[in-house]
């Protein structure tokens, strides 16, 4: 994961993403870097028509390439977690 201040407003990145439903189903996802609708002056992922902190405690990836490396190292088979 690069630092957060390497990201910019209107950035395609890619992070893990638990489905609510099934916290055992994880996937790579792509998310928004936008600026956080509470503060302007903070950057937010918006996934899934809703916003999330961009900070140090999310692992986000500058390509899908490196998510699914990721994913594959964590979860095992990188093809589950690939974005279709």
């Amino acid at each position: 994961m690069n630092g957060n201040d390497s990201y910019r407003a209107g950035d395609i990145v890619y992070v893990f993403y638990r489905n609510p439903h099934t916290q055992d189903v994880a996937n790579v996802q792509s998310a928004a870097v936008v600026n956080s609708p509470e503060n302007p002056d903070e950057l937010a992922l918006f996934l899934y028509e809703d916003y999330y902190p961009l900070s140090s405690e999310v692992a986000v990836y500058p390509s899908e390439r490196e998510a699914n490396q990721a994913y594959n190292y964590y979860y095992g088979d990188s093809s589950k977690g690939r974005i279709e």
